[in-house]
């Protein structure tokens, strides 16, 4: 039986991000997959590395998104030197944009929620707006420019981040079901395979929205760690359309949706928010409803091909903020539930987990993320204390 510092239970940007964090912190690591890795919610991604908040309840998320990208740069350069790889990162910006007669009002509370996280963003007319991009269409009435953020191909990512995780000796295994949590005197020493055991000091729980399901549903681990993984899938549906002589140069958004340029002259399009399961099929109505928000951006868009179309599942969980930390088992940590952000979460993560298991001391607190969080009040104040 095979001893290691760290097993790492799921190979999407997260766990294969924590698996190169520890290697290099000198660890012997194994990412564990129950299909080939990187081919979920990662595989999935648009790639807008975005730190504002979108959605209700984001704000908590803000400080945490902003810190993993000012890490993107060194995690980017990490990255692509191990693997002689490129990633196809960019930081040029991302356009807001707002339609309407209220447009400016719209323009102006949300600049001013932003500015209030620590978010940069500087209101632009919709001229201004169409001259960082020409594509605009006419209708823009206002927009935001926020010169901070970046992109990357997470497809392009995903697959230098696991060969950079293989020349850093991390040892990756797909198509393997983890069965249970292998447990001695109350504390996790590895995990148990279909007819092996595996060794190990720390395991790492980033499964994303199958983090709930990895574990036999009649066993202990699955028993234990359930008030802990609230986790379930969001379906998201996204088309990619090759353009024929229209282009943007960086991400484009309004309310109803956005895109991302690629570098073979594509633009990725989305997406859905879905409550479908573990469906994974696109639907007719979701890709329309991505094509007529594009086209509503990028008016020159509606003479293009749909080159592609999928979607992936993204791992929701009831607030809509990851899960991260330890939890009562001793020797396990949980690194799942980002939601719509793991790509932009990916390197914070790492760091955190990394410290989590290396360092005398623990991170600095981060309470709206703790996996306690779930339990009853009476319960999360004793975990806390």
């Amino acid at each position: 039986m095979k001893n290691y510092d760290a097993a790492v239970i799921g190979g999407g940007i997260i766990g294969v991000s924590c698996a190169i964090a520890l290697a290099d912190a000198g660890l012997r690591v194994i990412v564990l997959d129950r299909q080939e890795p990187g081919r979920e919610a990662s595989w999935a991604a648009a790639g807008m590395l975005s730190p504002p908040p979108h959605l209700p309840g984001d704000e908590a998320l803000v400080p945490l998104a902003r810190e993993s990208l000012k890490l993107y740069p060194e995690y980017i350069r990490q990255i692509e030197s191990a693997s002689r790889k490129k990633t196809n990162f960019t930081s040029n910006g991302a356009i807001e944009l707002f339609f309407g007669a209220a447009a400016p009002e719209e323009r102006d509370r949300y600049i001013e929620a932003c500015c209030g996280l620590g978010v940069k963003a500087e209101a632009i007319s919709a001229t201004e707006a169409r001259r960082l991009e020409p594509a605009l269409a006419s209708t823009v009435r206002a927009g935001i420019f926020f010169p901070e953020e970046a992109a990357i191909d997470p497809r392009a990512l995903m697959e230098a981040a696991l060969d950079a995780a293989g020349t850093m000796r991390v040892e990756i295994r797909a198509n393997c079901n983890v069965q249970t949590l292998d447990m001695k005197r109350g504390r996790c020493i590895g995990v148990v395979l279909e007819g092996e055991r595996v060794a190990a000091d720390r395991v790492v729980i980033a499964a994303g929205c199958f983090s709930r399901q990895i574990f036999a549903a009649d066993c202990e681990a699955r028993h234990r760690l359930a008030p802990f993984l609230p986790t379930r899938p969001v379906r998201g549906q996204m088309i990619a359309l090759q353009p024929r002589d229209t282009a943007i140069s960086r991400a484009v958004r309004s309310a109803r949706g956005y895109m991302l340029p690629r570098s073979n002259g594509w633009i990725v399009a989305g997406s859905t928010l879905e409550e479908a399961g573990f469906d994974k099929r696109t639907t007719k109505e979701g890709l329309q409803k991505i094509r007529k928000a594009a086209i509503e951006l990028v008016p020159g868009l509606a003479d293009s091909e749909i080159v592609e179309s999928w979607c992936g599942l993204r791992p929701g969980t009831p607030d809509g903020l990851p899960i991260l930390g330890p939890v009562d088992i001793e020797g396990v940590i949980l690194a799942t539930g980002h939601f719509r952000n793991g790509i932009l979460l990916a390197p914070v993560t790492a760091q955190l987990v990394t410290k989590w298991i290396t360092c005398a001391e623990a991170p600095a607190p981060f309470s709206a993320f703790s996996p306690s969080r779930f339990l009853p009040p009476a319960i999360h104040a004793h975990a806390a204390n």
